[in-house]
Parts: structure tokens; C-alpha cells; sequence
């Protein structure tokens, strides 16, 4: 109660200031000009400004106590509700990775850190590869990845998102948190897959290598049974 009656005191020796103000012809139109003397008009104005966000923000103070106002809901990240698709052993070894490569433990993997983690990996990227890495996730757009950003990498990974030449796919794969045999939505499998398209892609290329290799071997042999023809007939001839 006590920081009601001060809010209301505040509020009070506010209005009649501005009201003082208004009397004593400081505040005028803005198309003739006119100050105080010895008053700086920009100084008035910064202080005119700070008393009315001060004003709002004690109306408010005292709108929530009263209960007329509802107080900001500040969102809390939960990471075992928000990535369903993970265990909770899951997020656990990727929150101690994520922590390890955090050498500014400032709650941020940075440009640098996330180089050193690629070097660490055994996929060192350019400076371009490692900003264009963080440009697929940073949803806030600070230029470094949060934790959250950092889940989102093996979502991403999980649901088949990244591309394959893409240095998250590395990341995740390099890394050694498995998020493809723990109960990943429409992906549990996705590693694996993966492997079976690149299977399945090398087999596609080796019977296209056969295929030219046996044209190559059927224009040797026409050559030389052209070859030959063209020596029997000089015989004859």
C-alpha cells in the first residue's frame, strides 16, 4: 500500500507541475516558440518526455495493483514441452554441449565459439559458412545461437529440414547426441534413412558407370571389326 500512496503522490506533484507550467506560459505552441529564460528548449523537452513515461509507467504500476491492468506475461522456455520429440536424456547431453562450447558462458554460442566447435567437430567451415549455419536458426536475428536455436539444429536434423551439404546437418551428425533412435516425429529412423538414399543414390550412379562402360566396350569392338573389314578388303584388292 505504501508504493500506492507513493505512486499517487508522484502522480500528483506531476499534474501540478505540468498545470504550474502551463500557467506560467512554458509550455506553447509548437508554430511560436517561446522558453523560459535560461531555459534550454531541448532540455525542456527531454524532461517533459521523461516525466510523461514516468507518469505512464506509474498509471500502469497503479492499474495493476488495483487489478484494472493485466501485468505482462513474460514467456518461459521449456525445452522438455517445446521439443516433445526429444527424451529428456536427449536435451540433457545437448545442454551440456551447448554449455561446453559457451566459453563466454553468457548463455550464447557466438561466431567464434560455434568455429571452435566445428574445428572441434572435424568440419571447419569459412566465415561464411558459419554465419549462413547461424542465419538457419537465429530467429531473433542477434547474430549467435541461444539455446533454443541451438534445439533447433536437431529438430531440424531430425525432420530431414537441412540440406545435405548444410553445416548444422554436420553438426548434428558430428555430434554425439543420437536424436534418430528415441521417438523423433515422422523421422525416427532419419539417419538412418538418410544413409539408405545415399545407398540407393551410389547404386543409381554404379549401373550408370556400367552402362557406359559396356557402350564404350561396343564401340571399341565396331572399330575393330572395322578395322579388320578394311584389311580384308585391301587382301583383296
Amino acid at each position: 500500500m505504501a508504493s500506492e500512496e507513493l505512486a499517487k503522490k508522484l502522480q500528483r506533484r506531476l499534474r501540478l507541475e505540468v498545470a504550474t507550467q502551463d500557467a506560467n506560459g512554458v509550455t506553447l505552441a509548437s508554430d511560436s516558440p517561446r522558453t523560459e529564460a535560461g531555459v534550454d528548449p531541448e532540455e525542456k523537452s527531454v524532461t517533459n518526455n521523461a516525466d510523461t513515461e514516468l507518469s505512464a509507467k506509474l498509471t500502469r504500476r497503479l492499474g495493476i495493483n488495483e487489478g484494472t491492468t493485466e501485468p505482462k506475461q513474460v514467456k518461459v522456455f521449456n525445452p522438455y514441452t517445446e521439443f516433445k520429440e526429444f527424451s529428456r536424456k536427449q536435451i540433457k547431453d545437448m545442454e551440456k554441449m551447448f554449455k561446453h562450447y559457451d566459453s563466454g558462458k553468457d548463455g550464447f554460442i557466438d561466431l567464434m565459439e560455434l568455429k571452435l566447435m566445428m574445428e572441434k567437430l572435424g568440419a571447419p567451415q569459412t566465415h561464411l559458412g558459419l554465419k549462413n549455419m547461424i542465419k538457419e536458426v537465429d530467429e531473433d536475428f542477434d547474430g549467435k545461437l541461444n539455446f533454443r536455436e541451438f534445439l533447433l539444429i536437431f529438430h531440424k536434423a531430425a525432420a530431414g529440414e537441412l540440406e545435405e551439404d548444410s553445416g548444422l546437418l554436420a553438426l548434428a551428425r558430428l555430434s554425439e547426441i543420437d536424436v534418430s533412435t528415441e521417438g523423433v516425429q515422422g523421422a525416427k529412423h532419419f539417419f538412418e534413412a538418410k544413409v539408405q538414399a545415399l545407398t540407393t543414390g551410389s547404386k543409381f550412379e554404379a549401373e550408370i558407370k556400367a552402362e557406359q562402360e559396356q557402350r564404350k566396350r561396343m564401340e571399341e569392338d565396331k572399330k575393330q571389326r572395322r578395322a579388320a573389314f578394311k584389311e580384308l578388303k585391301a587382301a583383296f584388292q
